[in-house]
């Protein structure tokens, strides 16, 4: 594949270092501005001046960058990409509230141009095979969704708590792999580590099609799991991001339970296990690629602003749960919806 897409990059830290790296190897793409007003800590962009603001980024020429700014910044920088006729691919989550992501997604919109948002996570072989074996009907109806997103806190986080760092990714991916959007959310949360914001929260949700959900996110554990388990009436699918695992238990009872009296009743036994081969591509590559392939005509694989828009608005209403000590709804909003 020629190198005929200009690339260019917003934010040189620990996430974007690995921006930089994916998109110097990247089919069909060349890296050529990358910009950050701290510099290059990392030396992540090698043989490449570091501009200082998004504007001499575009000066530069590029098809489309990507923005990899503090959660605070994602809005300034990516309307003025907008504004200057740029596809643009922007970190989770979308932005930093409602109000700045519906501008954002607008925007784009208004612009025509591709925009996305950076939910890694989606890329990963484990939920990717899990969401094809659920829309194939391999558990047949779901009954319910939990994710545990635990580790250590990172450093680096400064403009936001564990909900909009962390959590976002579960309430992205749970939407995606059940196909159906948040209805009700009701959450908890702690301070244990003396920030201001949030280390620790664990909710509740309900999806538009009746499936609960469950998630477990926190900075305050000394081990690191990313797990995801769907339950059905046909068994589960155990999905374990860390090391792309994914593993399907199989209800004993769901194929045998015919008898006439018992019809009504849906048992449960432990039948087999089966843990499938995947290959294991670098989600970050992955996710990359999809948005190379959307800049180019092909925006069958990326999480579309829209999509970005009512994650946010779940994020948003986590945080007022926690906060009211409430269960809190989600109101309807137009064009939200799921990737097909």
């Amino acid at each position: 594949m020629a190198k005929d897409l200009r690339a260019g990059l917003i934010g040189l830290g620990m996430m974007g270092r690995h921006h930089a790296r994916i998109l110097q190897g990247l089919d069909g793409v060349e890296l050529v501005a990358v910009s950050d007003a701290q510099g290059d800590p990392h030396g992540a962009a090698p043989g490449l001046d570091v501009l200082p603001d998004v504007q001499s980024l575009i000066a530069a020429g590029v098809d489309y960058a990507v923005v990899a700014v503090p959660t605070q910044f994602h809005r300034d920088v990516a309307l003025t990409l907008a504004e200057a006729g740029i596809h643009t691919l922007v970190e989770k989550p979308l932005a930093f509230d409602v109000e700045e992501a519906e501008q954002i997604a607008e925007a784009f919109e208004r612009a025509g141009l591709v925009g996305a948002v950076g939910y890694i996570e989606r890329y990963n072989p484990a939920l990717q095979e899990m969401r094809k074996r659920i829309a194939d009907g391999q558990l047949g109806e779901i009954y319910q969704i939990a994710t545990r997103r635990q580790g250590v806190f990172p450093a680096r986080i400064r403009d936001v708590g564990v909900v909009k760092d962390l959590a976002t990714h579960d309430l992205d991916l749970t939407a995606w792999v059940a196909q159906s959007q948040y209805e009700t959310v009701s959450a908890a949360a702690t301070r244990r580590s003396g920030r201001e914001d949030e280390d620790m929260v664990s909710i509740a949700g309900v999806l538009v099609d009746g499936t609960i959900t469950s998630h477990l996110v926190n900075w305050l554990s000394p081990f690191k799991e990313r797990m995801t388990v769907v339950t059905g009436e046909k068994g589960a699918l155990v999905g374990d991001t860390i090391n792309a695992d994914l593993t399907f238990h199989a209800n004993a009872e769901a194929a045998t339970n015919l008898w006439e009296p018992m019809a009504s009743f849906r048992g449960v036994s432990e039948g087999d296990a089966v843990r499938y081969s995947l290959r294991r591509t670098e989600p970050l590559a992955a996710e990359h690629e999809s948005f190379r392939d959307a800049v180019l005509g092909d925006s069958s694989n990326i999480v579309t602003m829209r999509e970005g828009l009512h994650t946010v608005h779940a994020v948003e209403a986590v945080l007022e749960s926690a906060r009211t000590d409430s269960t809190v709804g989600l109101a309807r909003f137009a064009g939200a919806t799921t990737t097909p």
